[in-house]
């Protein structure tokens, strides 16, 4: 059985990761902005499915290849800064009226959480980091390590999905005012696209 004050240590340490700018964070942020506060919440959750899949691999000792193979780590970043530059391309093609009008998404719901799994599950960095941040928590004293790693995994989920959620709900809001104007709608797929290029270059030219 995991201490309650360890887990609240590790859950408050997970909140504060989450608040942290990154690359998941800015892409619930600018999915929001363009297509609405639902979209981002959408967003949010296909990115904690992705998450589910770094816990389930720490858990099982695959996420370990990525740290130890350099050709599958290098594959994997190239997957996803593709991906990356694949949206980029899409924001900077749009126009005014490829952006919604209302607070629903103009993707599909399952285009949008299709988006935040490969986001999250192409970015080799997050199994990393998965692998080196769950085990410090884990005490073999315990029980199963897996099991709590899993344990873990679910919490930091938790407070990925609250936080990811006020992005989502603040960037729908900001995107709301901007969608009223033609031209800031332009800017604002200009904006986003910017961002992809950005996210897909740190990508390409992260280290293990």
């Amino acid at each position: 059985m995991i201490p309650f004050e360890v887990l609240s240590v590790f859950f408050l340490a997970a909140i504060a990761l989450g608040l942290a700018p990154g690359p998941d964070n800015i892409f619930v942020l600018t999915q929001s902005a363009l297509y609405g506060r639902v979209a981002g919440l959408v967003v949010t959750l296909g990115l904690c499915t992705g998450l589910i899949v770094h816990t389930a691999a720490v858990a099982l000792g695959v996420a370990a290849i990525f740290e130890t193979s350099e050709l599958a780590f290098t594959l994997l970043k190239i997957v996803g800064a593709g991906y990356l530059l694949y949206l980029a391309f899409q924001a900077f093609r749009a126009g005014k009226s490829d952006l919604p009008t209302g607070n629903g998404p103009s993707l599909s719901t399952f285009a949008l959480y299709r988006r935040g799994i490969v986001m999250n599950v192409t970015n080799p960095k997050v199994a990393i980091f998965f692998l080196a941040f769950l085990p410090q928590f884990a005490d073999p004293a315990r029980g199963s390590v897996p099991l709590q790693i899993l344990l873990f995994g679910v919490v930091f989920i938790i407070a990925t999905i609250l936080v990811f959620a006020a992005i989502a709900l603040g960037g729908g809001v900001l995107g709301g005012v901007l969608r009223r104007s033609g031209r800031a709608q332009i800017w604002l797929n200009r904006l986003a696209g910017t961002v992809f290029v950005g996210l897909a270059v740190r990508l390409a030219i992260a280290e293990r």
